[in-house]
Parts: structure tokens; C-alpha cells; sequence
């Protein structure tokens, strides 16, 4: 399960992959601090998987058996899986930069890439306005200069790409495709989104000039924004020529860039099946009232569920003593609970 190494373990791959060349040697070999962040994105990434996938069947477990199988076939919740770390590899080194603990790279102090090759910190006017909203970036109204200190995205979706991407590149087969499109899918939630944000500067509080930088989006955005993209994934297939792939069905839509793909349907996910890296729902907490994924009618697979009310002791009654000390009464709160049966 080699292909699945990266989202348990990046050291993994150092260590286990002997015959390592070019740009993921190099990181492996010489950027311990760049590998550290590598692993902090993974993590970022499982974590936000596991926060996106709580109320479904699967509900991305840290388990390595479990993972390990559900990332071995080419379902929908692979595709999300290797979206969302390629994202939290891309926002954590994109950090990492903007915070000074990477050697080297650092925060984005220009956006030449944003001004056509002009450097410096002019003024844009209105036709400069246009030209960079058309590139999907969101700029203010009135006098502003590009300045502060941004973050460096490019840096983070380049070494998010070299780790990640990079032991694929020769192959064409079909869940090296699929893997690669939702690698990319998963960096473009970020990229796609990035925020224009200004300080104001002037006498006596007053705006008569604002600074502006690019920020990534909050990692909460952008995990949602992928399972949107994971509620709507289409199923392809292989394309005559051997590189690429076309949805299954002709009237489905070609996928775009942005869009998530798989070619397995996904398992019920029901019942315990360590072939398929299911651990069953069997005592997971449902909710009785609610109709959505979090129900129990769909969590519970139809076996039905059990109810009981739990004793719970809770702060209540609070107040703020000057000074400064905040004091709270013990109150006994009665809840119910569902589980699965």
C-alpha cells in the first residue's frame, strides 16, 4: 500500500521508497524542516476529514487499517481523502512561510505575478483594477498599494506538488489519473480562493491609504468547499486513448478541474470488513429526529437503534468576580442518546 503512504506517514515514504531521484529525494535528504511541514499538512488534512465525515458511515478514522483499505480502491471518499491532504500540505508549508519557520522561503512581500512584471508598490487605477479582477483576484475600492506581507501560495502548491506528485508523474493508468486530478483539485481549493486583505493607514485613524496582501482562506472553507465537491463527484472512466478519462455516462458533464472524480462505488460501509476498510457503525451516536446523514435511519443501515437518557453534570450559573475570577454552580442536565444497533 505504498500509494497510501503519504497520508499516513510522509517519513514513511522517505524510509521506505530506496531508490528515491529528483525533487522528492531532495526533500526527503535535505528539507527536515520543509518534511516536518509536509507531515503538519497531513494531519491538517485528516483532521478536517475527520470534522467534514462525522456523521457518515465512514467517518474517516485514524485507523491505519482502515484507512489503508478505503485508500487502496478509487471510491469517492479516496478522492476526498487525497484532495484534502493535498490541500493541508498546501496550507501548512504556505504557513509555514508566512511565519518565518522555513529557511527557505518567506511571506509573499510582492505580487509582481499580480502586476503584469511591475514591481513596487504603485498604485493600481481602474484598468489595473479590472486586469486583476478578470484573474480572480477581489481588490479594493479607493487608493490602495500591494504590500504587507502575504502568503506565499505559490511556494506551498510547488512543494505540495513535488512530494506528492511527483512519484507519478510517468504512469497514465487510471487510478494514477484519478489521484493526480484530485491532488489538484484539492491545492485549486485554495488557490481559487485566496482573499485580499488591507490595513489602513493615515492621520488620526483616517484611511487615506490602504496596504493589501493575499491570505489563503480559513482550512475550515476549504475542507467544506471540498465536500461539496465530494457530494457532487462523478464517476469516469478510462478514455480511448490510454491518458485520460471521460465520465461514465454521456450525459453526464465532463468533470472540470475543481471537480472531484472516482471510478468505484463506494461500499455500504454498514457492517465490520477489513478487506474494504469498513469498521461497521454498530454503536455509533445517531440522532433519532434528524432525516439527514447523521440520522439514525441512515447511519444505523436500517438495524434500528437503541435510546437512553445519561446524567450529565454541567457549569451553569456563572458569574464574573472582580477581580478576576469567573465562579460556576454544578447543574445536573438530563440528555438522550441514540446509538446504533
Amino acid at each position: 500500500a505504498s500509494g497510501s503512504l503519504v497520508v499516513m506517514d510522509p517519513y514513511q515514504i522517505c524510509r521506505k521508497s530506496r531508490r528515491l531521484r529528483g525533487k522528492l529525494a531532495d526533500i526527503c535528504r535535505n528539507e527536515p524542516a520543509l518534511l516536518k511541514q509536509i507531515t503538519n499538512g497531513v494531519l491538517l488534512g485528516q483532521k478536517e476529514c475527520q470534522y467534514q465525515f462525522r456523521h457518515r458511515r465512514w467517518n474517516c478514522t485514524s485507523s491505519r487499517r482502515s484507512m489503508r483499505k478505503v485508500l487502496l480502491r478509487d471510491t469517492r471518499e479516496t478522492g476526498f481523502v487525497n484532495a484534502i491532504t493535498a490541500a493541508g500540505v498546501t496550507f501548512a508549508v504556505t504557513r509555514a512561510c508566512t511565519m518565518g519557520d522555513l529557511v527557505e522561503c518567506s511571506c509573499d512581500k510582492n505580487t509582481k505575478n499580480l502586476k503584469k512584471g511591475k514591481h513596487g508598490n504603485k498604485k493600481h487605477n481602474k484598468n489595473q483594477n479590472q486586469n486583476l479582477n478578470q484573474k480572480g483576484v477581489t481588490v479594493p475600492e479607493g487608493d490602495w498599494e500591494w504590500g504587507g506581507c502575504g502568503d506565499n501560495i505559490n511556494f506551498g502548491l510547488r512543494k505540495s506538488k513535488d512530494f506528492m506528485d511527483t512519484r507519478y508523474k510517468k504512469r497514465s493508468d487510471m487510478k494514477t489519473l484519478v489521484k493526480l486530478h484530485n491532488y489538484a483539485a484539492g491545492r485549486l481549493a485554495i488557490k481559487n480562493h485566496m482573499r485580499t486583505e488591507c490595513k489602513c493607514h493615515g492621520l488620526s485613524g483616517s484611511c487615506t491609504l490602504r496596504t493589501c496582501w493575499r491570505k489563503m482562506p480559513p482550512f475550515r472553507d476549504v475542507g467544506n468547499r471540498l465536500k461539496e465537491r465530494f457530494d457532487g463527484a462523478a464517476k469516469v472512466i478510462a478514455g480511448n486513448d490510454g491518458h485520460s478519462f471521460i465520465p461514465e455516462g454521456e450525459t453526464i458533464k465532463p468533470p472540470g478541474r475543481v471537480d472531484l472524480v472516482y471510478s468505484e462505488e463506494s461500499p455500504k460501509f454498514c457492517t465490520p470488513n477489513n478487506t474494504l476498510g469498513s469498521l461497521g457503525t454498530q454503536g455509533r451516536v445517531c440522532n433519532a429526529t434528524s432525516l439527514g446523514e447523521e440520522g439514525c435511519d441512515i447511519l444505523c443501515c436500517g438495524r434500528g437503534y437503541n435510546t437512553k437518557d445519561i446524567i450529565e453534570e454541567k457549569n451553569c450559573f456563572c458569574n464574573f468576580h472582580w477581580c478576576c475570577e469567573v465562579k460556576c454552580q454544578t447543574c445536573k442536565v438530563k440528555r438522550t442518546i441514540s446509538t446504533c444497533v
